[in-house]
This record gives structure tokens, C-alpha cells and sequence, in this order.
């Protein structure tokens, strides 16, 4: 595969989903062909279990398969199509979402979470961007969600949890994360985004 893999990950509430047009504009006047998508979703099939998984309750092992069930076919009519065209793919949210979210979040085994990566062929991003935020900011936030759905409903305590085992992550492939604080002023974000995408 000849192009590259970039997501972006955090919990609820971190402000991700402001940046990422402003990272794809970055890409695309490098020259990149930039594909934007998500998790879950991406694909017909992966918003219909994205739908599922946002709003019907379930156990967290049937959440976890549900995942990455939708991150199957994300991979084979999304992603890995559009890499072996040379493509840059941005991705909001991926496998270290089910570390994060299924594995710390919910308490479902990491060694479950390990082996259906390896399943999908434990195909890894070339950079991740983690934006980080204490909870107490991420609960604030969620806290003017119109419509929350079962994630933003969830407690402090949960998202604390979640939040650990990004940081976990992030210092388990260093060389792959890079750790946005993103309890600062939008300008001064944009500004480190700015900074990193120069890099690639």
C-alpha cells in the first residue's frame, strides 16, 4: 500500500470533530487526495450498525463485535482500497477507539479486542492524532449535547477511564501518536495542527 493512514481519536466531548475539516484542508494543499470517513460507519452497512451501537443497548461484548464487524467493512470498501491507490485516508476514530472506549470504557478483555484487530489484519495508522481534554472539560461539553446518545450519556468515571487508556495508547506506540491538548484556545490548536501536517 502506497498511501497514508491518519486518525484521529479522543473521548467525547475533545473537540475532534471541530478540527477535522481544518486537517483535511491542510492535506489536500499538500496535494494529497484526501478520503474523510469515520467509525463507526464509513460505509451503508457501518452508519446501519453505527446507528445500533449509538443508540440500542447492548452487552459490551456484542458492542465490541458490532464495532468491528463495521470496521470489516470499513477496511475492505473504504480504507485499504483507497490506500493502495495512494491516498491519504483521515479517519475519525479506529482500532484504538475499541482500546479505548470497549476495552477501558466497557472492561471487555483487551486480549478480545487484540485478536479481532489481528483478525482484520492489524493494519495500523502512520500517525495518530489523540486531542485530550480532563474529563471535567469533556463532561462539560457533553453537557449542551441536544440528542446525547448511550456514549455521551455515560458518567465521569467512565470517561476517565476511557481517557487512561488512550494516554496508555499513545505511550505504547510513540511513534505513531501525537498528543494534541486540546484545552486551549482553537487558534493555538490550529497552529500545532499546522505544525504537524507540515511534518508529514
Amino acid at each position: 500500500m502506497t498511501g497514508m493512514f491518519i486518525t484521529l481519536e479522543g473521548v467525547d466531548g475533545a473537540g475532534k470533530s471541530t478540527h477535522i475539516p481544518f486537517i483535511a484542508e491542510l492535506l489536500k494543499t499538500k496535494g494529497y487526495e484526501v478520503v474523510l470517513t469515520r467509525e463507526p460507519g464509513g460505509t451503508p452497512l457501518g452508519e446501519k450498525l453505527r446507528d445500533l451501537l449509538l443508540h440500542q443497548a447492548m452487552t459490551p461484548e456484542t458492542e465490541t463485535l458490532l464495532m468491528f464487524a463495521a470496521r470489516n467493512e470499513h477496511l475492505q470498501q473504504v480504507i485499504i482500497p483507497a490506500l493502495a491507490r495512494g491516498a491519504l485516508v483521515l479517519s475519525d476514530r479506529f482500532t484504538d477507539a475499541s482500546f479505548a472506549y470497549q476495552h477501558g470504557g466497557r472492561g471487555v478483555a483487551a486480549g478480545m479486542v487484540r485478536t479481532l484487530e489481528q483478525l482484520l489484519g492489524g493494519l495500523q495508522p502512520h500517525l495518530t492524532l489523540l486531542f485530550d481534554v480532563p474529563v471535567e472539560v469533556s463532561c462539560q461539553r457533553l453537557s449542551g449535547a441536544r440528542d446525547p446518545d448511550r456514549f455521551e450519556q455515560e458518567n465521569a468515571a467512565f470517561f476517565q477511564k476511557i481517557r487512561d487508556a488512550y494516554l496508555q495508547r499513545a505511550a505504547e506506540f510513540p511513534q505513531r501518536f501525537r498528543i494534541i491538548d486540546a484545552n486551549r484556545p482553537l487558534e493555538e490548536i490550529k497552529h500545532e495542527l499546522e505544525f504537524i501536517i507540515s511534518t508529514i
